[in-house]
């Protein structure tokens, strides 16, 4: 049995769901025949670090990092030691350029997650050196409930929709009762069309502060 703490009353109907069950089915072969990022014991690090009661934000990625050693469950974010993706250093510059944090060596975004930022990919899972190989498995519909169910059931939320996958996920989002903050992605081949100076970590902040909630330390220079 998967535990998730406080998720496991609002995921529950979804694991039930036989699409999930086809998920299952689909991983458990993938995993024995092949090698999936991130570790299955990882898959759901994004809902373990982040409680259903604290979310805040919800970063929205593609698909887990494929190459060895990246993924670990929180969309963007690598382990410490492990070099950071280019992604991931352009997120590091904008959020320099937006609030003076300083640039830092290690990509771990888990300090976000433990403030409440749900760092969750669009698919969950992913095939090693195949970008997008597990996206039709079923992941889109687990995911999309997953947002709808916060759209729904909670209030003054800020979305994070960056690039086009991301941002096909708007239709979801109750916008009368969510802040919802979309631009360019910050891959090095979209980063320089919308998202620099998009301001997205400050606009969060701003949003929360406004609707009495404590914001995001987005600081990774410091616990």
């Amino acid at each position: 049995m998967i535990d998730l703490g406080d998720w496991k009353e609002p995921l529950a109907p979804l694991f039930r769901d036989e699409r999930y069950q086809k998920i299952r089915a689909f991983l458990i072969e993938e995993y024995r025949r092949h090698t999936v990022y991130p570790d299955m014991y990882d898959i759901y690090n994004c809902f373990r670090y982040t409680p259903y009661a604290n979310v805040k934000a919800v970063l929205l990625g593609q698909d887990p990092y494929h190459n060895e050693g990246q993924a670990h469950g929180l969309c963007f974010s690598v382990q410490d030691g492990v070099p950071k993706p280019p992604s991931l250093e352009n997120m590091m510059k904008e959020l320099h350029d937006d609030l003076g944090c300083p640039i830092v060596k290690s990509g771990n975004l888990t300090k976000w997650a433990r403030q409440g930022v749900l760092l969750m990919n669009t698919a969950l899972t992913v095939r090693a050196h195949q970008a997008n190989s597990h996206a039709n498995c079923g992941w889109s519909w687990f995911t999309d409930a997953v947002i709808e169910i916060l759209s729904k059931n909670k209030e003054h939320l800020v979305f994070l929709l960056w690039g086009g996958n991301a941002r096909r996920k708007k239709a979801l989002i109750d916008g009368t009762k969510h802040l919802v903050l979309e631009c360019a992605h910050p891959s090095p081949l979209s980063a320089y069309n919308g998202f620099f100076g998009c301001r997205h970590f400050s606009k969060t902040n701003a949003y929360l502060t406004a609707h009495g909630i404590a914001p995001i330390d987005w600081d990774l220079s410091t616990p």
